[in-house]
């Protein structure tokens, strides 16, 4: 897979801003600091047009105003024509693409409570052992080596292997799952050939998987959908397949950016990677703090009725970027949020959003950073960069390090 395409420079962020900027992809929080002054609900028409708010205080209203801003297209660039004849004709035949994440209510509330249990704390702890496994197998692949890409060879290859294993998938898979998401969420979404072609292959493997369980079912998250009722009917094979989506695209990119992030951030500032170490009982407010000033996600919205808000007009048609990142750095907000603190006190960071559509993977997704960074300060000991050069980063729905070549020596 290629890098994302080239973009024209842009000269005015309130008036024509572009998350792909690739200035933006590495480092939007000069842009968010501009514009909560300037102008905090800017606008571009690139990539179909869209709205972006940057103060934290407007998202909070902003994620309430449902239906009026729907989540019928949850994605940052609109699908392109040829894909939306197949998202049109799929919703005539069946209802919502990926329930819950594509759903407004009334839909919304049955799907999203049948995905909950699968990442209640109980669940989630269930598949602690299993990480902590993964995670050290992982590190006694490149340990001897002394380096390693903290981002490929370790965070990228963590999350799609928990989710596999809740969703009962084959764990080897991984780097076919990354691809595919890869597909999907980041080169897909500028690449409408991409999007198309990935989103066809994920939805026949989990249709495979569907049709097998249906004839031999097992204890896994596949045979419990197939099992499940919502509003006293089973799902069909059609939402089975959709909520399957769902989990495995929400699942992996997210998260591996959010432990790639962090593993990017400790390697390049040694002062808080020794004060981890020398205090690890700050791991579960530092991965707070990760989550806060690394935040990978930013949501769409789509405009179902016109509306005004912060002094401007939104038509039917626009789209609203959930600027979740952008707000996690107001200071309105947070004391000093451009910077780091590891036992930050009061963070309500909206990493994982807010709201109906708050992500309902979020106790996992804690897990994984907090085994990842633990194993990984247990087994390796002082790291750094080998080159910051070669630090690559990836932008758009999710943004997220995807190459940290690091250098240590064994703890």
């Amino acid at each position: 897979m290629t890098d994302a395409p080239e973009t024209c420079p842009v000269h005015d962020w309130a008036s024509d801003y572009d998350i792909f900027d690739p200035d933006y992809v590495r480092d939007p929080a000069p842009v968010w600091d501009e514009l909560r002054e300037r102008c905090p609900m800017a606008h571009t028409e690139r990539w179909g047009g869209s709205w972006m708010p940057t103060r934290y205080e407007d998202l909070q209203q902003l994620v309430k105003m449902v239906p009026t801003l729907s989540s019928r297209s949850a994605v940052v660039v609109p699908p392109s024509p040829e894909l939306r004849e197949v998202l049109v004709a799929e919703a005539k035949k069946y209802g919502s693409e990926n329930p819950p994440i594509t759903a407004d209510p009334p839909e919304h509330q049955p799907f999203r409570r049948l995905i909950l249990p699968f990442f209640s704390p109980r669940a989630v702890e269930s598949h602690i052992p299993y990480t902590q496994d993964l995670c050290n197998s992982l590190i006694d692949g490149f340990i001897e080596k002394g380096q390693a890409d903290a981002a490929a060879d370790y965070a990228q290859q963590i999350t799609p292997r928990v989710i596999a294993h809740v969703l009962g998938i084959d764990p080897a898979r991984a780097d076919d799952f990354v691809d595919w998401v890869r597909g999907i969420l980041e080169l897909g979404q500028t690449r409408p050939e991409m999007r198309i072609k990935y989103r066809g292959i994920i939805r026949d493997f989990f249709q495979e998987m569907v049709t097998e369980r249906r004839k031999n079912p097992g204890d896994d998250a596949i045979s419990t959908l197939i099992e499940a009722e919502v509003e006293g009917e089973k799902l069909d094979d059609y939402k089975v397949v959709g909520v399957c989506f769902l989990l495995l695209v929400a699942g992996i990119d997210t998260t591996w950016s959010s432990i790639s992030a962090s593993l990017l951030h400790f390697a390049t500032h040694p002062e808080d990677q020794a004060r981890l170490r020398a205090e690890p009982e700050l791991l579960q407010p530092a991965v707070e703090e990760m989550l806060r000033f690394y935040s990978p996600v930013t949501m769409g919205r789509k405009v179902m009725e016109p509306v005004e808000f912060g002094g401007v007009e939104m038509k039917p048609g626009d789209k609203v970027l959930l600027n979740f990142p952008g707000a996690n750095r107001d200071p309105a907000a947070f004391e000093k949020p451009d910077e780091v603190q590891l036992d930050r006190k009061r963070n309500r960071h909206m990493a994982f959003g807010l709201g109906i559509h708050r992500c309902a993977g979020s106790n996992l997704a804690r897990m994984e950073m907090q085994v990842a960074l633990r194993t990984w300060f247990e087994r390796i000991g002082p790291f750094e960069l080998t080159d910051p050069d070669a630090v690559t980063w990836a932008g758009g729905q999710v943004r997220g390090p995807r190459t940290v070549p690091v250098r240590f020596s064994a703890a």
